[in-house]
């Protein structure tokens, strides 16, 4: 892991990267839709008369003009009620082609070889925005015995349909008609922020202004063939973005430690050794003398040593860059929990000047 962060170390030049990389525009982005359906045509591994499957299914077939009777209660081993997601891309037009997954919500084993049946899907606003039907793909297995052994491979309740819904309605995102469209950072940043709006007004002078660490305001001329092709240009425009703020993540499950080169340290010398204390618990049995009066008893027989690894001792300069560190680190062999320790005395010491983010 310390040859890993030593290669980390190297220092990297800053360098330009695209607007697009950065951030976003406001407003072009996916929704989310989701619905409710019915698979048919399952092998056997479906939900069995579930009540909520049964109402579901009298509904699909009374939309066929077949009306089941209330008292009848159809076998379902063949049907599974299933949650439909999707992601609606931006822009997005009715008549276009979106995939879907499916997931089984009830107690079917397997959706391998099911059809979906045609199923509505909706948005936030509660709207249906697009129209869900087809075969599914289901990368997973299961196979069930009669004896109550099982076999899994995958998640065989999860499946996918390429394409499987057609979109009816289309998001509107006010591209065309906004007064004012805003480019959005991915990560908030006053300076990268400020950076954005100046390449910005360098080709289009009092067109952008920052609002605050994240979103730049863009007064576009109206017409979406004139907006497109500005857009098209902005977000290939390089920009140079903010150094990132010293951090230091620390992941607990896995000892993983990330130190970014905006670390820096004050002056510390840091001492690092290993005392090992063994403790060996022996058992003697002690004879008494031959026709003495005395009895067979059992003696502890303990032995205690101790040993201590040489402590190596690193003196970090002020200001000591993450490939100092690292160096540093190196020299005392520290295991990952080590460095952790090290790091958080660090810290308290007052000579570590990052954030740390325990996760």
């Amino acid at each position: 892991m310390l040859l890993a962060l030593a290669v980390l170390a190297v220092p990297s030049l800053a360098h330009a990267e695209r607007i697009r990389d950065l951030g976003t525009f406001q407003g072009v982005r996916s929704n989310q839709l989701t619905g409710y359906g019915v698979v048919v045509g399952l092998n056997g591994s479906g939900d069995d008369n579930l009540e909520y499957v049964t109402y579901a299914m009298k509904g699909v077939s009374g939309r066929m003009g077949l009306n089941l009777p209330i008292n009848i209660s159809p076998n379902l081993k063949n049907t599974a009620a299933v949650m439909i997601t999707a992601d609606l891309p931006a822009f997005t037009k009715p008549g276009q082609r979106i995939d879907i997954t499916v997931s089984a919500i009830g107690k079917a084993t397997s959706l391998r070889g099911g059809s979906l049946v045609l199923a509505p899907m909706y948005g936030a606003d509660g709207k249906i925005y697009a129209m869900a039907q087809g075969n599914l793909a289901v990368g997973g297995l299961g196979v069930t015995a009669k004896d109550g052994s099982q076999l899994s491979v995958n998640v065989p309740t999860v499946g996918r349909v390429a394409e499987g819904a057609t979109v009816e309605r289309a998001v509107e995102t006010g591209f065309e008609t906004s007064d004012v469209l805003r480019w959005n950072l991915f990560t908030a940043d006053f300076l990268t922020a400020q950076r954005v709006r100046d390449a910005i007004n360098r080709h289009w002078p009092g067109m952008a202004a920052a609002d605050d660490a994240v979103s730049v305001s863009l007064h576009l001329p109206p017409g979406a063939d004139t907006r497109s092709g500005i857009m098209a240009a902005i977000e290939m425009l390089d920009v140079t973005p903010a150094e990132a703020p010293a951090k230091v993540i620390v992941n607990s499950r896995t000892g993983t430690v990330v130190i970014n080169s905006a670390v820096r340290l004050s002056p510390a010398a840091v001492s690092h050794g290993k005392l090992v204390v063994r403790i060996d618990e022996k058992r003697n049995v002690s004879q008494p003398g031959p026709f003495s009066n005395g009895r067979t008893v059992v003696t502890p027989n303990s032995q205690i040593s101790a040993s201590e690894e040489t402590a190596h001792i690193a003196l970090l300069p002020k200001g000591a860059s993450l490939s100092r560190i690292v160096d540093a680190l190196n020299l005392l062999g520290v295991t990952p929990s080590d460095l952790v320790a090290i790091l958080e005395a660090l810290k308290q010491a007052g000579s570590l000047k990052a954030e740390m983010v325990v996760i």
